[in-house]
């Protein structure tokens, strides 16, 4: 039907949709741009970028805070991949004491937060086995820690990278002649592994985030971690900015990494084409 002679045109959906977003981001913009200038950039300048103290905390940021950051890590990690693997055979044995087993650790662990896990290696596990020492002290501990935590999580990922690979590679092996076991460790979970390296990776981010909790095993001087290292010395200074230098530490980390997930996740999928 034609529009009446005069009438202004109707709208099509494109445009309407064009005029709501561009209503959308100048909406926003003039958000940021009120919060922008309502900020008092003098105070964040002293209290959040002061060059004055950020110098000071060079280089033992890096060399005591960060350093012990990436040995909890690294360590919690190695544990955790370790008692994963072992947990998501046990989840997939036929024997179902084992399945039982793993089914509640998993439960259990996944359900409680990291703080309590953290509390109880530091302060549990030495009144319920008198005179046991871990080997590395706190060390050990965070490890131990970390480990327990993720290996939770990655043994859920690899069981699900075992049930991933394809039943006909363990038939092709036990053709061959051999063992379950023997084609389970040389043929389904080095595929399996290889398929859940993108999630492993987030993992790894999110343990490089936890291992702040190290802070509730009575740390020394010595082996803070960078958040712990950084509000110390933020308190002694009165001063922001060590949390700010720790956040960008942590991002230098974190974000190279997430990145490389992203991209080892897509090329597992295109390869799956």
């Amino acid at each position: 039907m034609a529009t009446a002679e005069g009438a202004a045109p109707r709208l099509t959906r494109r445009r309407r949709r064009q005029l709501v977003l561009g209503g959308e981001y100048a909406i926003f913009l003039v958000v940021v741009i009120a919060l922008l200038g309502s900020a008092d950039w003098h105070e964040i300048h002293a209290n959040f970028a002061n060059w004055s103290i950020a110098k000071q905390v060079f280089p033992d940021i890096i060399t005591v805070g960060l350093r012990n950051t990436l040995i909890f890590t690294i360590t919690g990690f190695t544990l955790g991949l370790a008692g994963g693997l072992v947990l998501a055979l046990m989840r997939l044995s036929s024997a179902a004491p084992y399945r039982w087993f793993a089914l509640t650790y998993i439960e259990a662990f996944r359900g409680l937060p990291a703080l309590l896990i953290f509390v109880f290696v530091g302060t549990g596990v030495p009144l319920a086995f008198p005179g046991t020492n871990l080997p590395g002290g706190v060390y050990g501990q965070a490890a131990l820690s970390l480990g327990l935590v993720s290996a939770a999580y990655m043994a859920e990922t690899i069981r699900a990278g075992i049930e991933a690979v394809p039943r006909g590679q363990m038939e092709a092996a036990r053709t061959l002649g051999m063992s379950q076991g023997k084609a389970m460790r040389s043929i389904v979970v080095p595929q399996a592994l290889r398929i859940v390296i993108p999630p492993l990776t987030n993992e790894l981010v999110l343990l490089f985030k936890d291992s702040s909790l190290a802070l509730f095993l009575g740390i020394t001087l010595q082996e803070r971690e960078l958040s712990k290292y950084s509000s110390d010395v933020a308190s002694q200074q009165g001063n922001s900015t060590p949390i700010i230098i720790a956040a960008f530490c942590y991002l230098i980390i974190t974000i190279p990494l997430s990145y490389l997930a992203r991209r080892l996740e897509a090329r597992q999928k295109r390869g799956q084409r």
